[in-house]
């Protein structure tokens, strides 16, 4: 049978449509069905399989296999939903919030070891953050508040996506993870989240008005007595924090010194001073005239711990405890982490020829001295708890008296009537162990 040209021809065109047709039904759908699925469903919690277009896939739900714990050995699988889980890993902050992790995805090939910055940024932040992306050029992982009550919801989730796609290193270097509520200044919660969704074993706690000056990540990890001790997960390595002394030099990072020397002479010229000279138990525990005195190289330990102390650490992410998210608005929220951090049994050490320049903005003057004053009421009553429940866990374990429980008879008999208190907590504990062992009862249950 011969057939036509002609009749090939029009197989051809029809084959060719055919292709033409399923392949502008396949980029509506990619590039704006789903989108727009994925953000209503963002916006109004609807489920949804899909994803925004330049945003990582969502993490599927939490599995647990407990066949093993069923009588008749059968599969129970469940299934639990990502909302839950993170309402509760979160429980202590203010609901209801929806924690959107990922929300952008870096591009770009991690390291297991490498140093993630952790940080939290608002909309008025989104420059200063820009520059921080520019000047690290590693990881980073950010968690960013959405006022979902704001008249500017919408705008901000577009200023997200412009930030997102402003440079190529934001994209390579940056996960962007979303925290959807009407509740301002929960630190600590986004302080934690930053962290439990960095994807290095290594992480840096900083706040995003400090520029990175010196290049700390690459000399740590070249330095294998400190990676050693960072995966040991009992050191955190403090980059001591600078500040100018008249607030207007510190709006322009171009001049920030990058080098020692020139911070040294900077600080001899009266340009530069310890951050917060005027608050100076939060950070003198740096002993900054031994980081000025030390020579090139010298990493030497903090002996002189106080409660105050807010340092910016280099830390392992996972074993060290999480930040209190008790804590909401300025005042006592990062000294906190730091505390319950040096009372786990890590010590500090400083990196004597590194350093971070704090820019200089406005604060809400007001509003931080009201939430100070509320927050050291909360912080006197965590550091007392704190130290309890410590002090309490090492003696049962029985190390109370070792390296790893130094830093608690050090900081923990600072409170007063601490020893007493600690005192009746082991003598009750005590009293409890021999009431259940003899079959007494300790509790009058009708009354």
């Amino acid at each position: 049978m011969i057939v036509s040209t002609t009749h090939c021809a029009r197989i051809g065109q029809t084959i060719a449509l055919l292709y033409a047709f399923i392949a502008i039904l396949y980029t509506t759908n990619y590039l704006l069905a789903s989108p727009l699925r994925a953000c209503f469903s963002l916006l109004f919690n609807l489920p949804t399989s899909t994803t925004l277009p330049n945003s990582s896939p969502q993490v599927s739900p939490l599995f647990w296999d407990t066949k093993a714990s069923r009588p008749s050995e059968s599969s129970w699988p469940a299934d639990i939903d990502n909302d839950l889980v993170l309402s509760k890993a979160f429980s202590s902050s203010m609901h209801p919030s929806k924690i959107v992790p990922f929300f952008y995805r870096a591009s770009g090939e991690l390291d297991a070891e490498d140093i993630t910055i952790t940080t939290l940024i608002t909309s008025n932040r989104f420059p200063v953050f820009a520059r921080l992306v520019e000047r690290y050029q590693g990881p980073i992982s950010v968690a960013i508040h959405v006022n979902n009550n704001s008249s500017e919801y919408y705008s901000l989730l577009d200023s997200i996506h412009t930030l997102y796609t402003s440079t190529p290193n934001m994209a390579r270097f940056v996960d962007v993870h979303l925290v959807m509520d009407s509740f301002d200044r929960q630190f600590n919660t986004w302080r934690n989240i930053a962290r439990l969704f960095a994807r290095t074993d290594f992480v840096m706690m900083l706040d995003i008005d400090f520029a990175i000056c010196t290049d700390f990540r690459s000399a740590m990890r070249a330095n294998r007595s400190i990676m050693d001790e960072l995966r040991k997960g009992n050191s955190a390595f403090v980059i001591p924090a600078f500040e100018f002394v008249k607030p207007d030099e510190g709006n322009h990072q171009v001049a920030f010194p990058t080098d020692k020397n020139s911070l040294l002479s900077a600080v001899k010229a009266g340009h530069l001073d310890m951050f917060h000279a005027s608050w100076e138990v939060g950070h003198n525990s740096t002993d900054y005239p031994r980081y000025y005195a030390a020579p090139p190289g010298e990493v030497y330990k903090v002996t002189k711990y106080q409660a105050a102390y807010e340092p910016y650490i280099v830390f392992k992410k996972d074993g060290p405890p999480w930040c209190d998210e008790r804590f909401v608005g300025y005042g006592g929220n990062k000294a906190a982490c730091l505390f319950e951090l040096y009372l786990s049994g890590i010590s500090y050490y400083v990196l004597s020829d590194h350093f971070i320049v704090h820019q200089n903005h406005l604060y809400e003057e007001k509003v931080r001295k009201d939430e100070r004053k509320f927050n050291k009421k909360i912080y006197n009553d965590f550091k007392e708890e704190t130290c309890l429940r410590y002090f309490k866990h090492y003696h049962d374990l029985g190390i109370l008296n070792s390296t790893r429980g130094y830093n608690i008879q050090q900081e923990c008999t600072k409170l007063k009537g601490f020893p007493q208190i600690a005192q009746q907590a082991l003598d009750l504990r005590e009293h409890l162990d021999i009431g259940m062992s003899t079959g007494q009862r300790w509790f009058d249950v009708d009354g």
